[in-house]
């Protein structure tokens, strides 16, 4: 234990000392090396991260959790405090800037994304009870709902009669997920509902499906692995993997619609996973999803890695 608290202080001294002697060499602060040297998105901005993160500076350190209202302050101190010309190096702000919006927008999104899974949900909340009913009818927009107490949402994947217990382990986040899927991917949405109950009329991998033996095709739960995948993202989200994704496609600050967005593309992908693995029984989704857990972490360990760059963001990251 000794002997790795001072292979960490050392390691540390020798970390100062590299920094000091760049500076020296090149004319530049580290923030300058990173900003000039890495092109932009997640390399950049983890960089950055890192660098005022472990700074000895109490204003670099706490510059990574101001307000979104204090950012063009707190550049121009930092600014200051490295002693920078803003004439000199106008893009070093610009740069910074995008960053630190990065940065802050992503603690801002797990206070987000936190509030809604605490928020349980309640049958008594007239809108809580207008989402729930505009789901079924953006899954099953041909069959009317006989009661809000049915059997009829088990065709959408619920336990039971009424879905709100289903709603406990993820709260509200578990309904606005869905919904949003039901909504802005609608297709997508329905054929994947259509294929988790009838799996063995899978439009999607129709190759794959003709190689496998067809009476052991197994469905799954619509809406509770919804629920599932829902904890799958909240979880990629607060332990940081998300932000490879994340400062990828934002520009600026990663938004509600950035995190929902990204559920849909887990939910298809998670449907195809589900496709090609071929499990036995519904007992095995434990394992399927563990696996497919750690297929999207290998790929978000890649920095330049965008989840699923089609929902827009991408093409407005340029060169800051």
């Amino acid at each position: 234990m000794l002997i790795q608290v001072c292979l960490y202080f050392y390691c540390k001294f020798l970390w100062r000392c590299m920094k000091f002697v760049m500076r020296k060499l090149t004319g530049r602060c580290e923030l300058q090396r990173i900003c000039y040297g890495t092109k932009p998105g997640a390399s950049r901005t983890m960089k950055i991260e890192t660098s005022l993160r472990d700074s000895k500076s109490k204003l670099l350190q706490t510059s990574v959790s101001v307000h979104p209202d204090a950012i063009e302050k707190t550049i121009d101190d930092i600014m200051e405090l490295k002693k920078i010309n803003p004439d000199i190096n106008p893009q070093l702000g610009i740069s910074l800037q995008a960053c630190l919006l990065q940065i802050v927008g992503y603690r801002n999104l797990i206070a987000d994304v936190e509030k809604l899974r605490r928020e349980p949900y309640d049958s008594d909340n007239p809108q809580h009870e207008e989402m729930l009913l505009k789901l079924w009818e953006f899954l099953k927009p041909n069959t009317p709902l006989e009661s809000r107490i049915s059997k009829q949402w088990c065709e959408i994947g619920f336990q039971g009669d009424d879905p709100k217990t289903d709603f406990r382990g993820m709260g509200l986040l578990g309904l606005y997920n869905l919904q949003y899927f039901a909504e802005r991917d609608a297709t997508v949405a329905q054929q994947v509902l259509s294929d988790s109950v009838h799996p063995k009329c899978s439009k999607f991998s129709k190759t794959e499906w003709e190689k496998k033996k067809m009476d052991k095709a197994i469905g799954y739960s619509f809406a509770i692995v919804g629920i599932n995948i829902t904890d799958l993202a909240y979880n990629l989200l607060v332990s940081g993997a998300l932000k490879t994704h994340f400062y990828n496609i934002a520009p600026e600050a990663p938004t509600l619609s950035h995190f929902q967005q990204t559920f849909c593309y887990l939910m298809h992908e998670f449907h195809k996973f589900w496709i090609e693995e071929d499990p036995m029984d519904i007992m095995e989704f434990n394992r399927v999803r563990e696996k497919f857990r750690k297929r999207i972490i290998k790929q978000l360990q890649n920095p330049d890695m965008a989840l699923c760059p089609h929902f827009a963001a991408s093409e407005g990251l340029i060169n800051m």
